[in-house]
């Protein structure tokens, strides 16, 4: 079996132009998107022509306290099935907070944060990994975020984090260039160092991907033309080890697709530049059932690791690592108890979420004005992506929408899935009277009226009273 090569990450937004594009080897899908029921003609007619499918899942929160959620594992195991993917790939972050570990109401952010580089979290994510690798039907690979805060009290380097992740796990890693570069700018993280102290043979793939820099903030927007300083990133990875596969990021502002072209162009001859002054033993080997190999890190840069990681390879779906073996079936018995972790780490994210989202004050060792700058990016986020999941709010509301979403989001945060967020929003601008135009307030009202009770809607008699005397409740 080949390498993955090139690809690019599927969206309906640019399926048609995907699926005529020249030497593309393979997609990723965001899995949370995908049925696997259903799965969209698009990526059916791509599997067809022999083009690899990954899922790649953004909601699982394996950085979080809590351990991840059963039914969101059998939907990502799913996905892989219908897919007939050879693996599948998550985020080293967390994205929810809260909850019995804090006896607090569970906060969502919306937005993947990143996790403290701390013996506890390294405990408790490496757990959760293990449970998620015993519930997948084929191998999983995790991705470095980007980030626009730093945790206090830091215990490791990024490389550190992720050497002695892969090593206690056996878990791939799948290493997006472009967050290197954010984290470069934004927390003065040197992308060589970290990729000097990472185990490159554990990289399944890699990710590329644009952004912009405002205020002397860098953006990972995944909406702009990839800089030459992440290109730059790619290179001295691609001479360090020849990635397995390597993938252009958009999801939105999509150009013509001979721009992407011309990306993914750039992107090939980038790795093969790099890759022919590459020292050949440390050449990554084809995709195939995985084989022990020995990390090209020292010992002086990182601390002794009882075991390598796992080879540079996409493995075989029907094969399973040494690591992830070991690891299934005992693997509370592979560290300490992580229950008292748990609890410490949950507290520590719920208060930064809180900060973040719901306006409680900075925690202790933050920078209040980088949380003001995530808060402001978390809050355009949302509405974002609610104007994507309703689409009629800011036809509605024209130019009102955006401000009116982002002073709700100010003090309002999100404890469901984004329908549930624009529910929520259209209900508070009715209950709170802000709608002063008559039809605009009529507009919003048969909106949620529509979209808030059982689909399609009821015909009976009472379900009919009940919806006039709502329409009528909500007008006054």
């Amino acid at each position: 079996m080949k390498h993955l090569g090139t690809g690019i990450g599927w969206r309906p937004e640019i399926a048609a132009a995907v699926e005529g594009m020249p030497g593309i080897d393979w997609v990723e899908a965001v899995a949370e998107n995908v049925c696997p029921g259903h799965l969209p003609e698009s990526l059916v007619r791509l599997r067809e022509r022999g083009v690899t499918v990954v899922p790649h899942g953004v909601s699982l929160g394996l950085g979080g306290a809590d351990r991840p959620d059963g039914g969101k594992l059998a939907d990502l195991a799913a996905a892989a099935e219908a897919l007939g993917s050879p693996l599948v790939t998550e985020h080293i972050a967390f994205v929810r907070a809260g909850g019995a570990l804090t006896a607090s109401p569970i906060l969502e952010a919306g937005h993947l944060l990143p996790v403290p580089r701390t013996r506890d979290a390294l405990d408790v994510l490496c757990e959760n990994i293990r449970i998620a690798q015993d519930a997948l039907p084929v191998p999983l690979a995790v991705e470095n975020i980007a980030a626009l805060i730093s945790w206090p009290g830091e215990e490791m380097t990024e490389g550190q984090f992720l050497y002695d992740l892969a090593d206690r796990t056996g878990v791939r890693l799948l290493i997006d260039v472009a967050n290197l570069h954010t984290n470069h700018v934004n927390r003065g993280e040197d992308p060589a160092k970290a990729l000097d102290e990472l185990p490159v043979e554990a990289i399944a793939y890699v990710h590329v991907a644009g952004g912009f820099e405002r205020d002397g903030v860098w953006h990972d927007s995944h909406a702009h033309a990839v800089p030459p300083a992440v290109l730059a990133i790619l290179a001295d990875l691609s001479s360090r080890v020849r990635p397995p596969g390597v993938l252009l990021e958009r999801d939105e502002n999509f150009p013509a697709p001979a721009e992407l072209e011309r990306e993914l162009t750039a992107i090939r001859e980038t790795v093969e530049k790099a890759s022919i002054s590459m020292v050949p033993e440390v050449s990554a080997p084809e995709v195939s059932a995985p084989e022990a190999a020995a990390p090209a890190v020292s010992d002086a840069v990182v601390p002794a690791a009882s075991e390598a990681p796992e080879p540079t390879e996409v493995p075989d779906e029907t094969a399973a690592s040494p690591a992830a073996e070991r690891a299934s079936g005992d693997a509370h018995k592979a560290s300490p108890s992580t229950d008292p972790a748990r609890q410490r780490l949950a507290l520590a994210q719920a208060a930064l979420l809180s900060a973040l989202v719901a306006g409680t004050p900075v925690p202790e060792g933050f920078d209040g004005t980088r949380l003001s700058v995530q808060a402001r990016a978390l809050a355009g986020k949302r509405a974002d992506v609610v104007a994507k999941v309703a689409p009629e709010l800011p036809e509605i509301l024209a130019e009102g929408y955006r401000k009116s979403f982002v002073a709700y989001a100010h003090g309002h945060p999100m404890t469901g899935g984004y329908r549930r967020d624009a529910l929520d929003f259209a209900e508070h601008l009715l209950l709170g009277g802000r709608l002063e135009d008559p039809d605009v307030r009529r507009q919003v009202s048969d909106w949620w009226l529509e979209r808030s009770g059982p689909a399609p809607l009821s015909q009976h008699p009472a379900a009919r009273l009940a919806r006039a005397t709502r329409r009528v409740l909500l007008r006054r």
